[in-house]
Formats: structure tokens, sequence, C-alpha cells
């Protein structure tokens, strides 16, 4: 597409944008209840799939689909740019489990799940488990085969919005004979199903946004296998990939955009004067405004074919050191008072202006989507070739 008709797109997209979104709904969401928190992002859903605008990613022939990367970039840099509410309920459907469909699974698979997720399904994610988050590997629930069905018993755990899941990706193991990655098995399974009960997990904040799932003799029709059994890693891939490139633009955009939040809250609390404050901010909009400039040259990148690994995880890494430095910032700017600050904002995972609850949730950033240890791991071993393990060097004889 023309350069010209980017344009045309991006302002299709902010007027759509500037007539849809709610201007208050930050307002509502303030000490909202559960229940108000899901109707207002199942509406946004509805009204992003009516537009066209919550499925840019999808291949063509979908609502919505078939958008090159560059237009998909628009999309996302003008929700950003307008404060739309972010799809966090749907965040798993919209990329995981379209984009895992897509790339692995049959044209059944296909048929049966996409329509529904499109009318408002909600899918959950089912890898992490007590003893296993970062090394996924060494997952313990079992899958085992009995006819036409499998067999699902175990946990997990830190499943994002499982509590309002209708289905749940799975990952679990079928065979514990050979390496550990290669006896997981991938699997689509019903939320509602006999023996699967889910336990919301309390956080710090006060919220819920994640939750325990425990399996107790669940049937999954062999039907609703991703993939070869035993090949489960390799689809497991192709679902976590799919966060990439795109996420990492809208959450450093919108980073972007809330920093007058920051200069507001320190003129509101009387320190305008503040050299050290003015001085910290100076640095963190430089900060930000890098990390925009690598998740843009990021994305280019992969538009033009030259991606390598290890690319989306500088971007990750340094996206969630910078958004620290942010909250943090956020948090000093507004005093000991500014702590006491009442009124939890559901469904704002960041930049509430309640820099408390920010602070602690800009750690989630250092663990979801790959912990910062593992983003330093991807980039250390993948793109700069450094060895796993520590050479031993010896230093030369002395002959002289």
């Amino acid at each position: 597409m023309s350069t010209t008709n980017l344009e045309v797109l991006r302002a299709e997209v902010r007027a759509w944008l500037a007539a849809n979104v709610s201007k208050d709904w930050r307002t509502a969401m303030t000490g909202s209840s559960q229940e108000s928190f899901v109707a207002l992002q199942r509406d946004w859903f509805a009204k992003m799939v009516a537009a066209g605008y919550a499925t840019p990613h999808w291949p063509e022939g979908w609502p919505g689909g078939g958008r090159s990367l560059a237009e998909q970039k628009i999309i996302f840099e003008e929700v950003a740019r307008a404060d739309a509410p972010r799809l966090i309920l749907y965040f798993v459907a919209l990329y995981h489990a379209a984009c895992t469909l897509f790339e692995c699974g049959t044209d059944a698979q296909r048929e049966k799940y996409l329509p529904g997720l499109l009318k408002g399904e909600i899918w959950c994610q089912g890898f992490s488990e007590p003893n296993a988050g970062s090394d996924l590997a060494s997952l313990k629930t079992r899958a085992e085969r009995k006819g036409d069905h499998y067999v699902i018993n175990g946990q997990k755990t830190w499943s994002t919005m499982a509590q309002y899941a209708d289905r749940c990706l799975l990952l679990a193991r079928t065979d514990k004979s050979g390496p550990p990655q290669a006896g997981l098995t991938y699997l689509l399974l019903d939320m509602k199903a006999e023996g699967v009960s889910v336990r919301p997990i309390s956080q710090i904040t006060g919220d819920d946004e994640f939750a325990e799932i425990f399996f107790d003799d669940v049937k999954v029709p062999v039907e609703d296998l991703v993939g070869e059994e035993g090949g489960g890693w390799a689809v497991a891939q192709a679902t976590l990939a799919s966060e990439r490139g795109l996420t990492l633009v809208e959450l450093t955009q919108r980073m972007r955009y809330s920093l007058p939040m920051i200069a507001q809250t320190i003129k509101d609390s009387g320190r305008s004067g503040d050299a050290a404050l003015r001085r910290d901010l100076g640095q963190v909009v430089a900060k930000v405004d890098a990390a925009c400039a690598l998740a843009d040259q990021y994305l280019e990148k992969r538009i033009s074919g030259t991606e390598q690994v290890g690319d989306a995880s500088i971007v990750k890494l340094y996206f969630a050191r910078t958004l620290r430095e942010f909250t943090s910032l956020g948090l000093r700017a507004s005093g000991l008072q500014g702590q006491y600050h009442a009124g939890f904002m559901r469904g704002a995972t960041q930049e509430t202006g309640n820099w408390t609850v920010d602070f602690m949730n800009s750690y989630n950033w250092s663990i979801a989507g790959g912990s910062d240890e593992i983003q330093r791991n991807i980039i250390s071993e993948r793109l700069l070739g450094m060895p796993r393990e520590p050479k031993t060097w010896k230093l030369a004889e002395d002959k002289s």
C-alpha cells in the first residue's frame, strides 16, 4: 500500500476511534466490579470486530483480515493514541488461539473455533505450572489417550483471565520416556467440561487477573489435538511467537502517550520547581522514545524480512525496564499522599495514574511473555552467538 493510502487509513481509523472510544471509560472502570469490567470488554470487542480493527493480523478472507504489517502498525498506533481500552480479556483469543489455529490447526478446527471467537468466546492459556514457569518443558500435567479422547489430570497457574474463559490452549505431557520437550502435546480444552475447576489468584494490587486451573479426569476429544501427539513443543513456540511485534508497538506507544500524566502529577504535587524530578522526567522521556524507536525498528525488520531471533527479546527487555522507571518516577512525583490514592482500575494494567498500583504492575512485565532472564539468554545465545557454557581459559605458559 502506498504512503498516501496508509495516511488515508490512519485518518479513517483515527476518526472511527474518536467517534467510538468512550472518554470516561477509565473513570467507569475505577473501583468497578468484575461484572462491569467484563461488560465493557465485551462491548468494546464487539465494536472492534465489527469495524475490522480487532483482527487485522488474521489472513485475508476473515473479517478485518489480510492487512499488511504496515497497515496493522497504523491501526495499533492509533488505538494507543486514542487511549482505547486494551482488549485484555480477548488477548489470548485474538493472538494465541487464532494464530495457533491458522499456523498449526486443521481446516475443521478453524471452522469450529474461529467463528465463535469472533462472536466473543474467551480463551485462556494453560501452559505454566507451579513448578514449570520459565522451564516449561518440565510441566507435569498429564494427558492419557483413551480411545477417541484424552484424559487430563494436573494443574496450571498464572492463567490470565481463566475465570472468564470458555476454552483453553492446553499443553500437557503424553510421554515421559524421551527428552522433556518431546513428550508434550497441545490440546484445545472446553473450560466448561466436567472436572475443570478455576481458582482466581488475588494479587497485591487487589486485582485477580490470573487464576489457577485444576483438571480432574477431564476428557478432551482427539479431534481437538493440535499438530501431532508429542509435537506440542513446536506448536507452543508458534503460540508464544504470535504476541510479538504489534503488541510491543502498542505497549510502547501507550507509554509515550501517558507521559503527560507524570508531568501533571508533578504539577499537582506542587513540585514543578524540583530540579531532580525535572531531570529524571527528561531521562524517562528519552528512554520512552528509545523504546518506541526499538519497537518500530523491530517491526520494520519483520516487514522487510530481516528479523533475527532475539530482536523481539531486545524490545521486550527494554520495554519492561523502561516501564519500571516510568512508573517509579510517577510514584515519586505523587509523594506520600499519592501512595494512598484509592480506586483500583480494572482493565488497565499500566499507566492508570494510580502510581502505586502502576509501579507494582510494572513487575508483571519482567515475567510475562518470557522473564527478563529468558530474554537475556535468547539475546546472548541466539543473537550474539555466545556459548551456553563458559569456556575454561588457560593462561599461556611463560617460556621466558
